[in-house]
C-alpha cells in the first residue's frame, strides 16, 4: 500500500503519493496539483565519482507533450532537446538545492521531473521543485533539508500564491522563492519595474508560505524517510593543509591574490602550486588533492581579508564599482550596437530588427506562451576567461545569462503596435571577470536604444556579493563582484531595473539561506549602484532611444484593412500577395485583425506595396482614380491591371476624347494609363474611363 498525503496550497490541494510508483529511486514523489501531475525522482549512484573537485549534480525537468494533448513536431514526432523554459526550471530547481548537499559529497546524484499532466491553472514548474525536494528529502541521499518554494503574482495591484499560467504571463510579477526552515535560500524574479519595498513584502510573504510547506515536507519525512547512507569523504586532511601553511605562509597567500589584475594573480598562484608540487613531489596522495587544496587556502584568504579587513582583492572599497566604460555604434552595418565595459568584464551587444512574422515560435506546455518577438542571446566563448576549448553551442548557462537580460529588458520595450518589430538581441562577452550577465543587460539596453527601439526608460544592472562569519550578524556585502569573490563568496544577488524599480532578480548562495538585513541590504544595495552606473555611464555614452531606426535596419509601414478583405490580398493559395512581394521585394505581414506591416530597406518599393493593398481593398466607386497597365487588349476595349489580381475595362468608346477604330492605334500591351472608375458595367466587371481623366500614358 502507497501513502496519500495532501495540504491546502494557494486555495487548491497538494496531494503528494510515496512508494506508489519509482519504488527503484532512492526517493520518489507522485505530485498532484489540481490536475498538474509530475514525477520527481531522486537517485545516487552508490560509489564517488572519482577524479573530480566538484558535486556532480544534474536537475532535468522533462516536458511531455502528451502532458497537454499534443503530438510533438518535427519529423520523427518525439520530444527532442530540452526547451529553454525546461532549461530555466532545471537550473531554479538547483540553485536552492545544491547548497544543501555535502560539500565533500562526490557521488552522482540525479533529479528528474517528468511532467505528465498539465492544468493550466497549476503551473508545472512549481510542482516539479516541490517534488524534487520532496523525494530528495525521504531519500537516502545526504540531504540538509527540508526546503520549499512558492511562485508569487501581482495581478491588479493584488499578490497571488502560486498563480495560474494566465495570471503568471500577465501580471506585473513572476517571482519564485525558495526557503529552508529558517531563511530564504533563493529568489528569481521578473517584474513589471515593481518598487524595492513591495518586491521585498512579496518575498517574505513567500518565505512565510515555505514554512508551511516544509512542516507539510516534515510529516511525510517522519513517516517515510530513510536513514541517510554513509559516504566517502573528499575533503582535504587538517595535515595536509597544516604543511600547507607551513610552506606557503598566510602573509605570502595575502599577496598573491591582492591585485586587479585576474591574469597576475593566476600567475602568482601558479607559481606557488608549482612550489607545493615540488614539495610534496613524494607523496602521490596529496599531489592528486593539491589544486582543491590550493584552491581551499585561496578561498580562505580572500575570505578572512574581506570579512576581518574589508579588505578586497583589487583594493576597492565593500562599495566601489570598478572603472566603467561605455560607447555604441561600435559595429557598422548592423540596426544597433553597443558595449560595456566593468574592470575586466566587457560585453558587445549587437541588435537586430525584423517583421514580427520572425518571432520565434514556442510549442510547450503553456497555452499562453506560444510566440517570442523579443530575443535577447548570449554568448560565452573561452577565449574570454584566456582559456582554449572548442564552442559546442549554448549550455545551460549562457540560455540562463541570457534569459535574465531578456527579463530584465521586457517591461521597458514598447508594444507591438508602437513598434512593430520582432527585436533580437545577442551579448558577445569580450572578456569576463565576475557578473557577465549584469553588463549584458547594461549594454543591450543601450544597443537597442542605438537601433531606435523606443524603450520607455532605461535598465541597468548589478551584482552584489557576500561573506559570511560565524553569527547571523557578521557578514559583510560586496558591491560590483568580480570572479573571485564570486567563487569564494556566499552569494550573487543580481538586480536589474529602472529608477522606477525593480525588473528582474536572479540570487545564488552557497550556503544555507540568508537572513532579511541580508537580503534587504543586497537590495538596497544594488538600487544604489545601478542608479549610478546610469548616470555616470550610460547616459554620457546614449541618452534616450533614437528618433528612428538606421539605415540598414528594415523600414516597416503599417495600415490596418478590413478583416473581411484579408483574402481579397492574399488571393487564392496566396497568388496575389506573392504577386505583390515579387514585383516590389518587401515583406508583408497581416494579422488576423487586419493589421498590414509592410517591411523593406527601399521606401519607394514599400510606398509601391502599400498603394496596391489599398486599392485590392478599395470598394470601387464612380469617380476614384486609378492607375493601370494594359494587360489585355480586345476589338471592344482593353483590359487594365490596377493591382495585383485585380482588373477592370476601358471600353473603346472611353479611351479617347476623339473617335477611333482601334484600340492598338492608341494603347499597347505594358503601357501605364490614368483612369476614372465608371463603377460597374452590365457583366459586373469594374468599367474605366480614360479620356475624362487628365492624363500621361507610361510607354513600356
Amino acid at each position: 500500500m502507497y501513502k496519500t498525503y495532501e495540504m491546502e496550497l494557494g486555495g487548491r490541494t497538494l496531494k503528494v503519493d510515496i512508494d506508489r510508483v519509482g519504488k527503484q529511486a532512492n526517493g520518489c514523489a507522485f505530485m498532484h496539483y489540481g490536475d498538474t501531475v509530475v514525477l520527481s525522482t531522486a537517485t545516487a549512484s552508490e560509489k564517488p565519482r572519482e577524479g573530480i573537485d566538484f558535486f556532480p549534480l544534474s536537475v532535468e525537468f522533462e516536458e511531455k507533450m502528451y502532458a497537454v494533448g499534443k503530438i510533438p513536431g518535427g519529423f520523427n514526432k518525439r520530444e527532442g532537446k530540452a526547451s529553454e523554459n525546461a532549461v530555466l526550471t532545471s537550473r531554479v530547481i538547483d540553485r536552492p538545492m545544491r547548497p544543501l548537499f555535502p560539500k565533500d559529497y562526490r557521488n552522482d546524484v540525479t533529479l528528474n521531473n517528468m511532467v505528465m499532466s498539465v492544468d493550466p491553472a497549476c503551473r508545472p514548474e512549481i510542482v516539479a521543485m516541490l517534488g524534487a525536494a520532496i523525494a530528495t528529502c525521504i531519500s537516502d541521499i545526504p540531504f540538509d533539508g527540508p526546503c520549499a518554494m512558492t511562485q508569487m503574482g501581482l495581478v491588479d495591484g493584488e499578490l497571488v500564491v502560486n498563480p495560474s499560467q494566465e495570471q503568471w504571463k500577465k501580471g506585473d510579477l513572476n517571482l519564485t522563492v525558495a526557503s529552508t526552515r529558517e531563511k530564504v535560500i533563493m529568489i528569481e524574479a521578473g517584474a513589471n519595474e515593481v518598487p524595492e519595498a513591495r518586491m521585498i513584502e512579496a518575498i517574505y510573504k513567500a518565505h512565510e508560505i515555505n514554512q508551511t510547506i516544509i512542516a507539510f515536507i516534515d510529516k511525510i519525512v517522519a513517516e517515510c524517510g530513510k536513514p541517510k547512507h554513509e559516504y566517502t569523504s573528499c575533503a582535504i586532511p587538517e595535515e595536509m593543509f597544516e604543511e600547507i601553511k607551513r610552506i606557503v605562509p598566510p602573509q605570502e597567500m595575502e599577496v598573491a591574490v591582492f591585485t586587479d589584475d585576474k591574469q597576475t594573480r593566476e600567475g602568482n598562484i601558479r607559481a606557488i602550486t608549482g612550489k607545493l608540487e615540488e614539495a610534496f613531489a613524494e607523496n602521490e596522495e596529496w599531489l592528486a588533492i593539491l589544486g582543491e587544496a590550493v584552491y581551499q587556502y585561496e578561498k580562505k584568504t580572500v575570505r578572512k581579508m574581506i570579512l576581518k579587513d574589508h579588505k578586497r582583492p583589487d583594493g576597492r572599497e565593500i562599495t566601489q564599482i570598478r572603472p566603467l566604460a561605455a560607447e555604441v555604434d561600435i559595429i557598422p552595418r548592423v540596426h544597433g550596437s553597443a558595449m560595456f565595459t566593468r574592470g575586466q568584464t566587457q560585453i558587445c551587444n549587437v541588435c537586430t530588427l525584423a517583421p514580427l512574422s520572425e518571432a520565434q515560435r514556442i510549442d510547450g506546455l503553456d497555452e499562453n506562451e506560444v510566440s517570442k518577438r523579443y530575443m535577447h542571446h548570449y554568448n560565452f566563448p573561452s577565449y574570454s576567461v584566456g582559456e582554449t576549448k572548442p564552442s559546442r553551442g549554448p549550455g545551460r548557462r549562457e540560455i540562463g545569462h541570457g534569459a535574465l537580460a531578456e527579463r530584465a529588458l521586457i517591461p521597458v520595450l514598447p508594444s507591438e503596435e508602437e513598434f512593430p518589430y520582432t527585436i533580437r538581441t545577442v551579448s558577445e562577452t569580450f572578456e569576463s571577470n565576475g557578473s557577465t550577465s549584469m553588463a549584458s543587460t547594461c549594454a543591450s539596453c543601450m544597443s537597442l536604444m542605438a537601433a531606435g527601439v523606443p524603450i520607455r526608460k532605461m535598465v541597468a544592472g548589478i551584482s552584489c556579493g557576500l561573506v559570511t562569519g560565524d553569527t547571523d550578524d557578521d557578514f559583510v556585502l560586496l558591491t560590483d563582484i568580480q570572479g573571485l569573490e564570486d567563487f569564494f563568496g556566499d552569494m550573487d544577488f543580481k538586480v536589474t531595473g529602472t529608477t522606477e524599480g525593480i525588473t528582474a532578480i536572479q540570487m545564488d548562495i552557497k550556503i544555507h539561506g540568508l537572513t532579511r538585513p541580508i537580503v534587504e541590504g543586497a537590495i538596497a544595495r544594488c538600487r544604489e549602484a545601478r542608479l549610478f552606473i546610469m548616470d555616470n555611464c550610460m547616459k554620457p555614452a546614449i541618452s534616450a532611444p533614437r528618433a528612428e531606426v538606421g539605415p540598414y535596419a528594415p523600414k516597416i509601414i503599417s495600415i490596418q484593412i478590413d478583416p473581411e478583405k484579408i483574402g481579397d490580398v492574399v488571393g487564392q493559395r496566396g497568388k496575389t500577395i506573392n504577386e505583390i512581394i515579387a514585383r516590389t521585394g518587401v515583406k508583408i505581414d497581416i494579422t488576423d485583425d487586419g493589421n498590414v506591416s509592410v517591411c523593406g530597406t527601399d521606401k519607394e518599393m514599400m510606398d509601391k506595396a502599400v498603394d496596391m493593398v489599398k486599392t485590392i481593398v478599395t470598394d470601387f466607386e464612380a469617380g476614384q482614380i486609378f492607375q493601370g497597365k494594359v494587360v489585355s487588349i480586345k476589338e471592344f476595349g482593353a483590359f487594365l491591371e490596377f493591382a495585383p489580381g485585380k482588373e477592370g475595362m476601358v471600353h473603346i468608346s472611353k479611351i479617347a476624347r476623339e473617335r477611333i477604330n482601334r484600340v492598338e492605334d492608341v494603347l499597347t500591351l505594358g503601357d501605364v494609363v490614368t483612369v476614372v472608375c465608371l463603377g460597374k458595367d452590365k457583366m459586373g466587371r469594374i468599367s474605366f474611363s480614360m479620356k475624362d481623366v487628365a492624363q500621361q500614358v507610361k510607354k513600356n
